[in-house]
């Protein structure tokens, strides 16, 4: 039986990664509101664990994103298929990422998506060209994680 997962992208600022991920990817911030209001009622939380961005309650220091398309959890907000969840770390990007998100154009329209992410809050860092076989880009986000517009 297959595994579900997410992946994890350590940050300095979560809500605003995930926000710049979001749009980047066309997906979902989770809202955990129901969530919070369930854990704050048991006592399981305190308020300062929390903080408010755009309106919502969430998280201090996390925020989500999901496929829009996805299944999750009514009563959470918690996605169950594609995700990226955005945590705070006290310590700043020190090297090169291992792990990097390719982000795919429609065919010919890398230009356009390159655009777009640059209009975001994205930069380019250097075109790849592999002749015959395409080119793409390398970029960093907001944060300075590498990833790819292909």
């Amino acid at each position: 039986m297959a595994l579900s997962w997410k992946l994890v992208v350590d940050s300095r600022n979560a809500a605003a990664l995930a926000d710049f991920w979001a749009a980047a990817l066309e997906y979902e911030v989770e809202d955990p509101s129901a969530l919070i209001t369930q854990l704050l009622a048991a006592g399981r939380i305190g308020a300062d664990a929390l903080t408010e961005h755009r309106g919502h309650q969430t998280f201090r220091g996390y925020a989500a994103i999901r496929h829009p398309e996805d299944p999750f959890d009514q009563a959470s907000g918690v996605g169950r298929g594609r995700r990226l969840l955005f945590q705070d770390v006290p310590e700043g990007k020190s090297g090169k990422n291992r792990l990097h998100i390719d982000v795919h154009s429609e065919p010919g329209g890398l230009g356009k998506l390159v655009a777009r992410l640059e209009e975001l809050g994205a930069t380019r860092v250097r075109e790849v060209d592999q002749g015959p076989a395409g080119h793409w880009w390398v970029m960093h986000d907001p944060e300075g994680n590498e990833f790819c517009a292909t």
